[in-house]
């Protein structure tokens, strides 16, 4: 493992990637940006890494030697909510889903403009909440049983336990939520949720909404709260409480 970092507390990024020059040359760009940077070269030292240091958000390449990205990604998420951001290879569609259903925030294909892969962690850590100033608290949401508190970025089930969810589980939420009874269009919930358009076949925001109801659907197949409007999008169609 190696740190590049400068002064101070700043979002501690993890870039997991077994080719060394990738790595070198995204930790000098990144901590040329404000960030603090630590690369691992494969799933043995990202455990260390993690294990060691508190990381705001892991990079993530999805070919590795051993476990794979996705396989790394899947255990990451079993026990965590932390941010991860996929780096797949161009044109690898059915590599880019299956990392969205494994639990990845987003995902960048190969091979990238180093400044799309600033804007789109900077978006992620902005919508985990890394790093931000104090703000003042935020209205809470109560919807079938659930309780959803903006200011802590929590969502707490009908039983009273936290229900986990990702960053890009909770931005999901939270758009649904605050527009409830209203139907959102997959390129209004990517735009709203990631500042940016669906691509002809994005399935991200599918894959998000499925992954979502299992958390939340009491029955995911037949959902009785996030229900898909054909040919328009999806809706929450739960009442809404305001606190």
């Amino acid at each position: 493992m190696e740190t590049v970092s400068l002064p101070g507390a700043l979002p501690h990024l993890l870039v997991v990637d077994d080719d060394r020059e990738i790595r070198d040359l995204l930790a000098r760009f990144l901590a040329k940006n404000g960030f603090r940077v630590t690369g691992a070269r494969d799933g043995t030292e990202m455990a260390s890494a993690l294990a060691e240091w508190r990381i705001d958000l892991v990079i993530l390449d999805l070919m590795l030697p051993g476990e794979d990205g996705l396989a790394l990604c899947r255990k990451l998420r079993a026990s965590s909510a932390l941010p991860v951001l996929m780096l797949t290879a161009k044109g690898e569609e059915v590599d880019r889903i299956v990392g969205l259903e494994v639990g990845a925030d987003d995902y960048l294909p190969k091979p990238f403009n180093p400044r799309e892969l600033l804007a789109r962690v900077r978006a992620i850590l902005r919508r985990a909440g890394a790093g931000a100033a104090p703000r003042a608290p935020l209205a809470a949401y109560r919807f079938a049983g659930f309780a959803l508190d903006p200011s802590a970025r929590r969502l707490t089930g009908p039983d009273g336990n936290e229900v986990t969810l990702t960053a890009g589980e909770y931005d999901l939420l939270v758009a649904l939520v605050e527009r409830a009874g209203r139907v959102l269009s997959r390129d209004q919930i990517l735009d709203l949720t990631r500042g940016r358009a669906a691509g002809p076949f994005d399935r991200g925001v599918d894959i998000q909404i499925s992954r979502l109801r299992h958390k939340i659907e009491a029955n995911p197949d037949a959902p009785s709260l996030i229900k898909t409007v054909r040919g328009g999008g999806y809706v929450l169609a739960a009442p809404i409480e305001r606190s």
